[in-house]
């Protein structure tokens, strides 16, 4: 068995900005990017055609919707406003060390996560009390290209555990989203109705049981 986590909501609380729009804007206006007139309706409008459960990364959304009002974006100013506007500041949220230490006593574990936004998992984990070496795959959607609930994104952290994905259990907060392991055989875990704290127990009582134990180090 491999448990993955969400990370957004589940192991971690971040401060989003309270207008995306807004805080894209000055982050390239300070890259001496033009920001044009109309720019909020642009930045909600779609730019890039991308098929259904596609992962769209935000700085190549960004780049489009400058275009479609006719402004030039200097080479990675679009990514770099991006990743300085969502730069996040990050809570760990409490049991989250210890559910991560439980299930990796039971096998192969990893983070798979819905982001458009380069970097910003990779901060996030860095700057949580997680370890990241507890992980043995970190997938988010801009990396793999698809977003949860699809089933290439659960399949995608399955082959980088070394396991089916009917094998997977997969912990999240949103069932729209995280529950779509369902869908490839797997099993999902809502840390809303069961917390961080007795996810932990359950899995050091099933491992107690004989169900499971560390494998897959080459994997790690």
């Amino acid at each position: 068995m491999a448990v993955t986590f969400d990370l957004f909501g589940t192991l971690v609380a971040v401060d989003r900005p309270e207008d995306p729009a807004a805080a894209v804007a000055a982050e390239l206006r300070d890259r001496g990017v033009a920001v044009p007139d109309g720019w909020r309706a642009a930045y909600a409008e779609p730019h890039v055609d991308a098929p259904e459960g596609a992962e769209v990364p935000l700085p190549a959304h960004v780049a489009a919707a400058l275009r479609a009002r006719n402004v030039d974006v200097p080479a990675n100013a679009a990514r770099r406003a991006v990743v300085a506007a969502f730069d996040p500041e990050v809570r760990t949220r409490a049991g989250a060390v210890d559910a991560v230490a439980a299930a990796v006593e039971r096998g192969p574990v990893g983070v798979l996560s819905n982001c458009s936004v380069p970097e910003l998992v990779t901060r996030t984990l860095v700057r949580s009390a997680l370890d990241r070496a507890s992980f043995d795959a970190i997938v988010t959607s801009v990396g793999c290209g698809w977003r949860k609930p699809h089933p290439e994104a659960f399949e995608t952290v399955a082959g980088e555990l070394g396991v089916d994905a009917e094998g997977l259990v997969h912990v999240g907060d949103d069932p729209a989203t995280d529950g779509g392991v369902e869908a490839v055989g797997g099993t999902f875990r809502d840390v809303n109705e069961t917390g961080l704290d007795a996810l932990a127990t359950e899995l050091r009582r099933e491992r107690s049981l004989g169900d499971g134990s560390r494998g897959g180090e080459e994997c790690r």
